[in-house]
């Protein structure tokens, strides 16, 4: 093999199983979760029952924060992914045995859905912690942009099959997802072992904490951070959708379903664009570029009245986001130690999910204070003036012009 080709991503074995791993379980966790909200609110119609099951959900990623991390960094990564993947399967055999005649309780949908959290808590760090191992620094961005293609494929697919197989009966749903979590998991496994992580010495805490202070201490890092969770937490929309579908662009559950994978879609296609053809130079000024465009399609959002516009911006709004992600997630990961990578990856995981969960909160309270439009235009107002604020606090991450100092 010549050395491009050897630079190639479809050469790389390793990571061509690692992205059916990341398509398998996040297929199966999309799935999955259609079906536990749709048997929830079968069971009870009770929508604040709803959102209980995704703060169950959320709360293990605050709760367990120090500890997700130190796990990624003090044990295998492999069999870290591995072992959250397999008990994600054990709650869909669980689901299957309980809509094959035990029964399906309101409580037991609850506390599955707190394992199901714990899992994922544990899963992302040990995952994005691993991935920088699996292929050349060279091709690292591209391998950041295709992973991420694998997460915008199941958001766009995995959903609506989840609801069609719900539709035939619960069995067919549940079963399938156990299935690909134990695909997911025997491929985690058969990944090459990376050498052993160096003993962590000092007091627990210490390194418990040691991911905050190294953020804390890098402001290149901190800033990257910082400023996607202060974008999505002004200029998420997507909890709001529901009254511009049916009130603002007047259509109905199938125009909402397609405003929902619009952002999906454009951030599928522009994340195969850079794998493709990934960003290696003036990645500060693309990054804020990125972030700014976001704002922008967050205002034309909330100024359209026509529903094709609409979705077009939102294709627009969901592809400038996967540039801002792509470029930090590989930022981010070159810039941290491979001993950190998991306690960082922990913190940063925990801003974003804090962001979206707290920028649906956001939009709710502004809508209610001054009306749905002016919300989301506030919002997207707001991340323009978040994205010039980060570029004078941050100019060294603005002007920043290779991802990494060893990157050709």
């Amino acid at each position: 093999m010549s050395t491009h080709t050897k630079l190639l991503l479809r050469h790389q074995r390793p990571f061509i199983k690692f992205w059916f791993a990341r398509v398998f379980t996040a297929s199966g966790f999309q799935m999955l979760a259609v079906a536990i909200g749709w048997h929830m609110y079968e069971l009870t119609g009770s929508v604040l029952d709803l959102g209980l099951v995704g703060l169950a959900e959320f709360f293990p990623r605050l709760l367990f924060i120090l500890w997700t991390g130190h796990v990624a960094d003090r044990f295998d990564r492999r069999r870290v992914a591995a072992l959250c993947q397999g008990l994600q399967g054990l709650i869909a055999l669980s689901l299957v045995l309980g809509a094959g005649g035990l029964g399906v309780t309101r409580e037991m949908i609850f506390v599955l859905a707190f394992l199901l959290g714990t899992a994922r808590a544990f899963e992302g760090p040990a995952t994005q912690a691993l991935l920088p191992s699996l292929v050349p620094t060279q091709l690292f961005p591209a391998a950041v942009a295709a992973s991420s293609s694998a997460m915008q494929t199941a958001t766009i697919v995995a959903p609506a099959l989840g609801g069609l197989l719900f539709a035939i009966g619960p069995l067919w749903v549940y079963g399938p997802v156990a299935l690909l979590f134990a695909l997911a998991c025997s491929l985690m496994l058969s990944l090459p072992k990376r050498p052993a992580p160096p003993k962590q010495t000092g007091p627990a805490m210490d390194n418990l904490l040691a991911g905050m202070r190294f953020i804390r201490s890098r402001p290149d890092i901190l800033g990257a951070i910082s400023l996607d969770m202060f974008a999505v937490l002004l200029g998420g929309a997507t909890a709001l959708l529901p009254v511009f579908a049916k009130d603002i662009l007047l259509t109905g559950p199938w125009g909402l379903g397609l405003l929902r994978s619009a952002p999906a879609v454009g951030a599928l296609l522009m994340s195969l664009w850079l794998a493709r053809y990934p960003i290696n130079k003036r990645v500060g000024r693309v990054m804020f570029a990125a972030v700014g465009v976001f704002g922008l399609a967050t205002i034309a959002f909330g100024l359209s009245t026509s529903f094709w516009l609409s979705m077009g911006v939102l294709v627009v709004l969901g592809a400038a986001d996967m540039i801002s992600m792509v470029i930090r997630g590989a930022f981010v990961q070159l810039e941290t130690p491979d001993a950190m990578r998991g306690r960082v990856s922990a913190v940063n995981g925990l801003f974003i999910g804090a962001s979206n969960q707290l920028g649906e909160f956001e939009s709710g309270l502004t809508a209610h204070w001054f009306g749905t439009v002016p919300a989301v235009v506030i919002g997207g107002v707001g991340t323009l003036i978040i994205t010039g604020t980060w570029m004078k606090l941050f100019p060294t991450l603005a002007n920043r012009d290779q991802l990494h100092r060893d990157l050709d």
